[in-house]
């Protein structure tokens, strides 16, 4: 799981890059969940999370929140 200093530091488009990335990664998972391949099925959870995070990351970063401060 990524930590939130992972994603600090990064340009916008660097973060654009890993949430294609994990949105494709979760597609796999999708496709492993729908064909009963999926050995780990908390994966998808994380992936969501990671998502959600990165997404997160990106509208801070188009409003210019700096979030340095936590």
């Amino acid at each position: 799981m990524k930590n939130k200093e992972d994603f600090r530091g990064l340009s916008l488009e660097e973060l654009q890059e890993k949430l294609e990335a994990v949105y494709e990664e979760s597609d796999n998972l999708q496709i492993q969940k729908a064909t009963h391949q999926l050995t780990n099925p908390l994966r998808i959870r994380e992936v969501r999370k990671e998502i959600a995070r990165l997404k997160t990351y990106i509208r801070q970063f188009e409003l210019g929140i700096n979030s340095t401060n936590e």
